[in-house]
Formats: C-alpha cells, sequence, structure tokens
C-alpha cells in the first residue's frame, strides 16, 4: 500500500512550511511516551494483582473460579479495544492526534481511580463485581484509542530514515509501563504481609497511577500536533481509497500482530502467576524476576529499532516468527519454584518478542494512508491485541487447570507461524514517506 523510497532520505514527513522543529518534535515524542509509559502501567497492574483482586472482588469460596474470573475480567477489558481503537481513531482522524492522546489519557487514570477505591465483594457483594467490569471496560474502550493514536502519532512526528528508531519508544513505553508495574508490585508484597497486601495493598498501584496521571496530562499539552495530519487536512486531493486495498493491509496487520501479541501478553501479563499459582514460586520472587527480564528487553528495543532503520521490517518479523515458533514451549518448560528459571526464561522470551515489536508503530503507520491511519490501526491492532493478547492469560490459566497447559504453547506456536506468514505477503516500507502512503 506504500510507496518505498530511498531509506537515506533525512528529510522528515512534514511539508517544507512546518513550524515543528526538530527539537520540539523530541519534546512531543518524550510526552506521548510518558503517558504512554503511565497508561500501561495502570493497565499492567491489574494483570499484576491479578490474584488478590481475585480474592476480593470475587467469591472466594473457589480460587480458582475467582481468579479465571478476574483473567476474563482482563479479557473482557481487551475485547473493548477494538471499539475504542475505531472510535478514537475516527476522532484522531478528524480534529487530530494530541486531542485524543489527552482524552484517552483522562479515561485511563479514571478508571484507575475507580479500581483504587472501589468497595470489595465482602462490603456490597456482586456490585463490586460489576464496578471491577465497568472500569476494566472503560480502560479498554481508551486504550484501544490510546494504542492506535500513539503508534500513529509517532510514526508520522519521526524522520523517515529513523521511523524505527522512534516508533520503537512506542513499544519501550510498553514494557516501561509494565515494569513500573511489577516494581510497585514487588516493592508492595515485600513491604507489607500478605494479608496486608490482600486487605489493602493491591488498591496501591492504582491509587499512584491516578496521581502520576496528572504529570502525563501535564506534559501531552504541550506536544505539537502530527504535520503530516495537519497537512493531510489542509490537502485539496480528494481521490478515494480503494477499499480492497484497505482491507487487504487490515487483514495483514491482524496477522501480522497475532502472534507478537499473544507472545508479549503470555510472557508480561500470565507467566507470573503461573510461577506463582502452578510451580509454587515466592510472589515476591517472581514480580521481580518479571521485572528485571522487562527491564533488559526494554533496553534492547532502540537497538532492534535502529536495526528495522538499516535492513528493513519484514527481516525482524521474520525472525521473531522463527524463534518464537522453536522457543516458546521449551522456554515455558524450564520455569520451576526457582527465581532464576523464570528470570532466563523470561528474558530469552521477551528479547524475542522485542525484535518484531520495536517495528510495530513504523509498520503500522506505513501500511496505511493518513486520513485513515488511526482508524484502521486502531481496529486491526486493537482486534488482534483483543482476540490473541487479552484472551491469553485467561486461556493460559484455563488449560493448565484441566493439565493440558502444552495445548497453549501450540496455540503460540501456530500464531506466530500466522505472523511469519503475514510477513511473506507484506511489502516492505523501510524510509517511506508517510504522505505516499
Amino acid at each position: 500500500m506504500a510507496r518505498p523510497s530511498s531509506a537515506a532520505d533525512p528529510a522528515v514527513d512534514a511539508s517544507p512550511t512546518s513550524s515543528s522543529s526538530l527539537k520540539s518534535k523530541r519534546k512531543s515524542l518524550v510526552a506521548s511516551g510518558v503517558g504512554n509509559v503511565l497508561e500501561w502501567y495502570e493497565w499492567s497492574a491489574y494483570a499484576v494483582f491479578a490474584p488478590f483482586i481475585a480474592a476480593a472482588v470475587f467469591d472466594d469460596t473457589n480460587p480458582v473460579s475467582a481468579l479465571l474470573s478476574t483473567l476474563a475480567v482482563f479479557a473482557v477489558g481487551f475485547l473493548m479495544r477494538p471499539l475504542g481503537g475505531i472510535v478514537f481513531g475516527r476522532i484522531a482522524d478528524r480534529r487530530g492526534r494530541k486531542f485524543v492522546l489527552v482524552t484517552t489519557m483522562l479515561m485511563m487514570a479514571t478508571g484507575s481511580l475507580v479500581i483504587g477505591v472501589m468497595p470489595t465483594y465482602e462490603t456490597i457483594g456482586v456490585g463490586a463485581s460489576i464496578i471491577l467490569l465497568a472500569a476494566r471496560i472503560a480502560q479498554g474502550f481508551a486504550h484501544g484509542g490510546e494504542s492506535a493514536t500513539a503508534y500513529s502519532y509517532v510514526g508520522e512526528i519521526a524522520p523517515p530514515n529513523r521511523r524505527g528508531t522512534w516508533g520503537s519508544i512506542a513499544f519501550v513505553a510498553i514494557f516501561g509501563g509494565s515494569a513500573l508495574a511489577y516494581t510497585v508490585g514487588g516493592a508492595v508484597t515485600s513491604a507489607l504481609s500478605e494479608n496486608a497486601v490482600a486487605q489493602w495493598g493491591w488498591r496501591i498501584p492504582f491509587l499512584l497511577g491516578a496521581v502520576l496521571a496528572l504529570v502525563a496530562l501535564y506534559l501531552r499539552r504541550s506536544m505539537d500536533e502530527s504535520d503530516v495530519f495537519e497537512s493531510d487536512t489542509t490537502a485539496t486531493d480528494s481521490t478515494p481509497i480503494p477499499r480492497r486495498t484497505v482491507v487487504r493491509a487490515i487483514v495483514l496487520m491482524i496477522g501480522m500482530t497475532s502472534g507478537i501479541t499473544a507472545a508479549h501478553y503470555t510472557w508480561t501479563s500470565y507467566v507470573s502467576t503461573y510461577a506463582i499459582t502452578q510451580e509454587g514460586m515466592d510472589p515476591d520472587t517472581a514480580y521481580w524476576m518479571l521485572v528485571i527480564a522487562q527491564v533488559i528487553a526494554l533496553v534492547s528495543l532502540p537497538f532492534w529499532g535502529r536495526l528495522s532503520d538499516s535492513i528493513g521490517r519484514r527481516p525482524m518479523l521474520a525472525a521473531f516468527a522463527v524463534l518464537m515458533f522453536a522457543l516458546q514451549i521449551p522456554l515455558t518448560g524450564a520455569i520451576s519454584a526457582n527465581g532464576w528459571t523464570l528470570l532466563v526464561a523470561a528474558t530469552v522470551a521477551l528479547l524475542i518478542v522485542s525484535v518484531p515489536a520495536s517495528v510495530l508503530s513504523a509498520t503500522l503507520s506505513e501500511s496505511f494512508p493518513t486520513k485513515l491511519r488511526t482508524q484502521a490501526i486502531g481496529f486491526a491492532y486493537s482486534f488482534s491485541v483483543a482476540v490473541f493478547g487479552g484472551t491469553a492469560p485467561y486461556l493460559n490459566q484455563l488449560l493448565v487447570s484441566h493439565d493440558i497447559g502444552w495445548v497453549f504453547g501450540v496455540y503460540i506456536m501456530a500464531l506466530a507461524a500466522a505472523t511469519g506468514v503475514a510477513c511473506l505477503f507484506m511489502k516492505e516500507t523501510k524510509g517511506v514517506h508517510l504522505s505516499d502512503v
């Protein structure tokens, strides 16, 4: 769908009359990234404290059922993401990227605050479960718009020959938010007794997230609007975009993202729960091992992004497909009650996930025209994340509870293969000018 230009072209995707300097764009990149970190922190905190939320908000007479219910709510939040991606994506394509990034930040913070102060099952019964569900639905709706708009925004403000490098910051924020959530989780479980965490300590990360959101909102208010978006809104070219071309690009992006997102959420949102509930690992140890693994993966992202600016997006995606297909089951099988096993397995897995994750923003933004870029990304990416990523923790726990956890390993392998197949049908878009897409 894109017409690649020279990868050596140092120009940015803005028009010659753009008022935004490269320095200003870098500040906007930081503002977007900080907001993304806090959004993903708030989103990931739920997965980190899933066992404690299960006991507080659902009927704890059946611990397995309560945990599955908590993970099901996690999945429901994800199912709202495609709708949020489409609705906010359409708004972003009409009113601008900045407006949506501020709005979604407010919604995520509100949802986090609600979870932090909500009553428990013991206090109001099933009403607590309903409040939690409503908060997660609102967060899922906002998160779909946030992710789509952030990918579109970062891709648009980046220089064409550095879009992989700049775009990797979008996933740095994802790992950063998740690592922050696990750091807070480790700190809370280390400082408080297990009973205190179960009674009130699990609320701390959500209340903290609501407060930190004020910092992100302050930074985002000073962001530049995307020059690519502003140039497109003033353009006179009204040539219709072939529906078949857009549908093909969406299908390819869903297939491409499926393996990446399933592997990502398995190794960030579920693996600690697996280590704690199935292998008997100490929760404090599990949290800190995963923090270290995510920080290592986070540091690698800009290097992978820079490599993609040299060799292209497709080789990065193909490398992930092959490595995850080969190592998913062996890495899961290596986890035991010893913390170092989780550290090694998660580090290797997340480094593999980092390879394609670093090019997601670039690949997605390079696959759709500006006038519908965000809404197309919003549907394709959010649909894939909802179907294959948000359901991963629930399916994992469900299959493990039936002593057939190996089936999920095969499932991840199949989705990694789907990423590889999609890669074969994709055109290389490294260095393309977004105005030419």
